[in-house]
């Protein structure tokens, strides 16, 4: 007799949704199901959750098919009103059971009220080398392009004991590297008994669990690193060498705009800072091209930045108006014009990327091995083809032999 279809959850956007996701599969386990775990960060990340919506519908004609996440909760009659859905879970409720166990086509509570959090509690992450760990959600701050505060509610964190807890499980599972992850993570802890900071979260996690070989955190506020949390970032060896911030521009004027806290002097000195404290330390980012009102010289400072902040991990978007935020309604910046912006700081950002991986070539690291096994990624987080495969889990002490396109290749000697 065939056995049941397995469910399928796709997940698109953030690492917090990855997370969410595997108690997501969880929660659906056995049933004829997709579940489109939606992103709404930008027009196009909506776009991709409706390609997604129609493509398991296509492929999955007799299942299920369930729409959940931010772009759910910020619209859901406009995924209900697809005649591929058959529901629709906020983002409040997705990792509830009873959101899963009704009927009801549309289960959307109000976001904006939700003032807990609690970390998802599955065994293991069973697609993923490296385990995401929810430990802040929300956020407070109202950058003025930003609807992911309606998608997600107000910043709430995780205590610190159930996060260690959660972590103790994943590595005794064989987890060997950790990812902490949050809408705004550098926010955590003010809501909390005693108001923690993430620096002080990171030590607990360090000294609580000394079976965890390798930390990384996600996205960070770099006006919110104080000096506990740059101390563990530039000497901790279990925290991996690598740091993505949310820069979002590189000129003053937009970055008072966007409504963001720091400027630019303050991006450029901290990551001076921090390659100077360790110098092996690669650095990511987010930018916006575009932005309402940006000239050519705004941009140009923008462009700069990336050389400036020698951003090796660059996340490039052009500019998307959402509906509903205040830099929707001002002065736009032609569509044509952002999409050129884009693909000019794109390719500056190939280019520093490229020559930060020339750079690696001849030196030794140590690899996580990822799914199917030929493959990983190192500490500082660079993209490495294995000469040979292994079994995913493994951290490996490779050499760098030579770089191939947006990789690496490497032999490897088992560690």
């Amino acid at each position: 007799m065939p056995s049941a279809p397995l469910p399928e959850v796709v997940s698109l956007g953030c690492r917090l949704n990855i997370a969410e996701s595997e108690t997501i599969r969880a929660l659906v386990a056995g049933r004829d199901m997709v579940v489109v775990n939606s992103c709404a960060v930008t027009n196009a990340a909506v776009k991709a959750t409706r390609v997604a919506i129609r493509r398991a519908r296509r492929d999955r004609p007799d299942a299920q098919i369930v729409v959940t996440g931010c772009a759910a909760q910020i619209d859901p009659g406009a995924f209900a009103a697809m005649p591929e859905v058959d529901r629709v879970i906020g983002n409040a409720d997705k990792l509830s059971p009873a959101a899963w166990a009704t009927l009801a086509p549309v289960v959307v509570s109000d976001i904006m009220q939700v003032r807990e959090t609690a970390p998802h509690l599955v065994a293991s992450f069973s697609s993923h080398a490296r385990a995401f760990v929810e430990v802040q959600n929300g956020c407070d701050h109202r950058c003025t392009f930003c609807a992911i505060p309606f998608g997600r509610g107000p910043s709430r964190s995780v205590p610190a004991g159930a996060v260690v807890d959660r972590i103790a499980g994943l590595v005794d599972a064989g987890h060997r590297e950790i990812v902490l992850t949050g809408v705004d993570l550098t926010s955590y802890g003010p809501d909390l008994p005693g108001a923690p900071t993430l620096g002080q979260l990171v030590e607990r996690i360090l000294h609580a669990v000394p079976r965890l070989e390798r930390l990384r955190l996600s996205s960070l506020d770099g006006i919110e690193i104080d000096d506990r949390l740059f101390a563990l970032l530039t000497t901790e060896p279990r925290i991996m060498p690598h740091v993505h911030l949310s820069l979002q521009a590189g000129d003053d004027m937009v970055l008072k705009r966007m409504k963001r806290r720091h400027s630019r002097a303050q991006s450029v000195a901290l990551v001076q800072r921090l390659k100077t404290a360790r110098p092996d330390i690669a650095i990511g980012a987010d930018l916006i091209a575009g932005f309402p009102t940006e000239d050519e010289a705004m941009f140009q400072n923008t462009h700069a930045l990336i050389a400036d902040c020698d951003i090796v991990h660059s996340h490039i978007f052009p500019y998307s108006p959402r509906a509903g935020t205040p830099a929707a309604r001002m002065p736009q910046v032609e569509p044509e014009i952002r999409r050129r912006r884009a693909a000019i700081l794109r390719e500056t950002g190939q280019a520093v990327r490229a020559a930060w991986l020339q750079k690696l070539v001849g030196t030794t690291q140590h690899l996580l091995v990822e799914r199917p096994g030929d493959r990983g990624h190192v500490g500082n987080f660079a993209e490495v083809l294995l000469d040979a495969p292994a079994a995913p889990g493994d951290i490996l002490r490779i050499t760098i032999t030579g770089v191939l396109g947006e990789r690496l290749s490497a032999t490897r000697e088992s560690l």
